[in-house]
């Protein structure tokens, strides 16, 4: 199981490379190139929002980007380091995960904008969950490895 480990400085300027370097990653480890699309875009929504959060909330960890190739799938995560953000988001946005006993946060207007790129990455990815914690939350998408799509 071979993974990619990413970490970059909340600047809206690095989500770029983070997408360069996720299809990068996602073509070396077998997944079809007709979906690759789908993954520049997904990773650029999440570590778009992952920024967002940072940057709102006045974190200056890094966003992490782990990109592991497993048997039949490859994996993405992303994850920020703000306490209970995006649960309620989540939640809103119908998309699946596991949550924790942090406490959720209001966002007025990021809020909304949270929620819709959560949707956007639902609309994406088949396989995608967001869990959230009080070290902060982390967004997990996967896509079948090419030839594998049937399998699974």
């Amino acid at each position: 199981m071979a993974t990619v480990e990413l970490r970059f400085s909340a600047q809206p300027e690095h989500v770029r490379t983070a997408r360069l370097v996720a299809a990068a990653v996602a073509r070396r480890a077998g997944v079809d190139e007709a979906v690759l699309d789908e993954v520049r875009l997904a990773v650029g929504e999440a570590c778009s929002r992952a920024v967002g959060l940072h940057r709102s909330n006045g974190v200056t960890a890094p966003v992490k980007v782990m990109l592991t190739e497993e048997e039949k799938a490859f994996s993405i995560e992303v994850g920020d380091e703000v306490p209970g953000a995006g649960v309620a988001a989540a939640d809103a946005a119908g998309v699946p995960g596991s949550r924790s006993g942090a406490p959720t946060r209001d966002f007025d207007d990021a809020e909304g904008e949270d929620r819709m790129g959560l949707a956007v990455i639902s609309g994406l990815v088949d396989d995608v969950e967001v869990s959230a914690g009080e070290h902060g939350g982390l967004i997990r998408m996967s896509w079948p490895r090419a030839g594998l799509a049937e399998v699974l």
